[in-house]
């Protein structure tokens, strides 16, 4: 229960620096134009996304949100089995981290779907005139925390086979 608490606790956390990062880009980066930071492959720039990933499922805020607590429960339901127990182990420590990264990301852009009816990005990533989605700190962290929960897998996986 304690892991939980702190994971929770580390999630706040990343919420608040989302949400922080999200109005900075309302304020100075809505109806302006990109502001290169890297010419030539990253920008910031102000986007309204009401959908999810890569622009998917637009027009659909309600049940993104709807999906996104649901999926927060369950993980959180499931934690033990989703990022190990309190062993000292390389994929248990990888879950830890992953963990709150996980609840960060669900919530910060819960929060944003509920609140204002959209996502807030500001991540603008580009080489030449192929762009990625625009993205968030949020999204990021669930990014991260999925690549650290595959890699707990593969490191799982490895060590099971040497057993």
């Amino acid at each position: 229960m304690k892991r939980l608490f702190v994971a929770f606790v580390i999630a706040l956390n990343l919420v608040l620096a989302d949400a922080v990062v999200k109005e900075c880009a309302i304020h100075f980066l809505k109806d302006a134009p990109a502001l290169s930071v890297v010419p030539g492959f990253f920008n910031l720039a102000y986007v309204e996304n009401r959908g999810c990933a890569w622009g998917m499922f637009q027009g659909h805020v309600w049940p993104l949100a709807i999906f996104g607590i649901i999926a927060l429960a369950l993980v959180a339901w499931k934690r033990r089995s989703i990022f190990g127990d309190n062993t000292n182990s390389v994929s248990s420590r990888l879950g830890a981290v992953a963990e709150p990264l996980l609840y960060g990301g669900i919530i910060g852009n819960a929060i944003d779907r509920v609140f204002r009816g959209f996502v807030v990005d500001m991540f603008d990533v580009y080489l030449g005139q192929s762009h990625f989605p625009c993205f968030n700190l949020a999204d990021s962290y669930i990014s991260v925390a999925v690549a650290l929960m595959l890699l707990a897998s593969f490191v799982e996986k490895k060590s099971e086979n040497k057993a």
